[in-house]
């Protein structure tokens, strides 16, 4: 059993946006809504909340109104399992109103921050400042994450790139 679970609080759009990411994320699904009764904050029958599984992993979310937007302060970071996945999850999760954002961040139609990057990622840090650096620098300048341009700054040796200087 999962301990932990994202809530996520909407305006309006918890069944709309549970209903995106379920078409998203491969193994996914929506298996509860509830609805507002009698004495709610919203009109009875509205609904409430959405719970539902991401790949395995749990989340709710909520129709609370519009008090609670939003930030970048809260991300779900996604491991890609290369290239092509993080290319596909960067279209889906930016299309109709998302925009990117630095080091593989964007931001979804809702307003809510993800982080796309390889799964081994780890590994192109690993290696020495100068490695971690090179890795760092190129990162730095894109948004969607390309894995070729990572290792290609990884394999780079200090020297090479002094000469180029």
């Amino acid at each position: 059993m999962q301990k932990i679970t994202p809530f996520l609080w909407f305006d309006h759009q918890a069944v709309e946006a549970a209903n995106f990411y379920t078409s998203v994320f491969k193994n996914s699904k929506i298996t509860e809504i509830s609805y507002y009764t009698e004495g709610a904050p919203l009109p009875p029958g509205t609904v409430m909340s959405v719970s539902f599984e991401l790949d395995g992993t749990k989340f709710m979310a909520l129709n609370g109104g519009p008090f609670a937007p939003f930030t970048e302060a809260i991300s779900f970071f996604i491991s890609a399992t290369g290239q092509e996945e993080i290319d596909y999850l960067w279209e889906k999760l930016i299309c109709d109103g998302g925009s990117p954002g630095r080091c593989g961040w964007l931001k979804d139609k809702y307003g809510i921050s993800w982080q796309v990057v390889p799964g081994n990622m780890k590994d192109l840090f690993e290696g020495g400042a100068g490695k971690a650096g090179r890795v760092m620098r190129a990162m730095m300048k894109m948004d969607k994450l390309v894995i070729s341009e990572l290792q290609a700054a990884a394999a780079t040796s200090d020297q090479s790139m002094e000469s180029d200087h």
